[in-house]
């Protein structure tokens, strides 16, 4: 088994230090998700696949993927959050190859990921479509629009994974529209459902591969229970880590934390 510590430990280190260079919030969501981007962006997506990251506010956690594979420099990282950046507090779709599609408003990703599916049947295209959503995704009804086409057009090759880390803008996801990103809604509508740990990369890995090879006419879903600020305990299950920026002391902290628990 790869031991994939260490690249967890840069990668959350880097999201860290992005935020703390910039006085920037949404760090929260980037660590809830980090680990589904480091399995999908680094060990699984071809470079003619296609991968769209619905919850933009987690632009940090991409953006530390895109700087790990070369695609985005350390210099051009540093200009995070600053005015004339190519870089904002959500993605932006002007100069990256890893950033299709400007996201942040939830509810687009995944209609945008069936339509580069739907696209790729045409062609036709061998090609997985990855979409990554957060739960909050799967209160919007544009997304169910779109797993219904998805399902009705029969787009196996379309892979979403739904960090679920029941925490959304205002609060628990259970107090506001319920659970909507779970496995029995998304089995009744027809996709394929698979339940996994959204930390641990084997898992995630193995399960992105087996998708793979199910060429059954259903699209896939991977929900991922994840936990917003992973890592950082002060930050673990707390919505307010959604927004805040860290202080110094907090900086330091985190960092600790960080090298401690990731350390190879």
């Amino acid at each position: 088994m790869k031991n994939y510590r260490e690249i967890q430990r840069q990668l959350k280190t880097k999201i860290l230090e992005l935020s703390h260079h910039a006085n920037s919030g949404h760090i929260g969501g980037a660590l809830s998700c980090i680990d589904l981007l480091i399995s999908i962006l680094i060990y699984n997506k071809h470079e003619d696949e296609d991968f769209i990251l619905s919850k933009g506010h987690a632009a940090l956690a991409l953006y530390a993927c895109l700087n790990h594979s070369g695609e985005i420099t350390d210099n051009e990282l540093l200009t995070f959050y600053k005015n004339g950046t190519q870089l904002p507090a959500h993605p932006a779709a002007n100069k990256y190859k890893g950033i299709p599609f400007a996201l942040g408003s939830l509810g687009h990703g995944l209609s945008i990921a069936t339509g580069i599916a739907m696209a790729n049947k045409i062609l036709p295209a061998e090609c997985q479509t990855f979409v990554l959503l957060s739960d909050g995704d799967t209160n919007e009804g544009a997304t169910w629009e779109a797993a219904h086409f998805a399902v009705s057009n029969k787009l196996e090759r379309l892979l979403v994974i739904i960090d679920k880390n029941s925490i959304q803008g205002f609060g628990n996801t259970s107090d506001i529209l319920g659970d909507t990103a779970n496995a029995k809604t998304w089995e009744s509508i027809g996709f394929d459902v698979f339940e996994i740990d959204g930390h641990d990369i084997e898992m995630i890995n193995s399960s992105i591969q087996k998708c793979r090879l199910m060429l059954n006419g259903k699209p896939k879903v991977l929900i991922a229970s994840t936990i917003k600020g992973k890592g950082v305990s002060y930050m673990e299950k707390r919505m307010e880590w959604h927004y805040l920026p860290m202080t110094e002391d907090q900086y330091i902290l985190a960092l600790q934390e960080i090298n401690s628990q990731y350390h190879a």
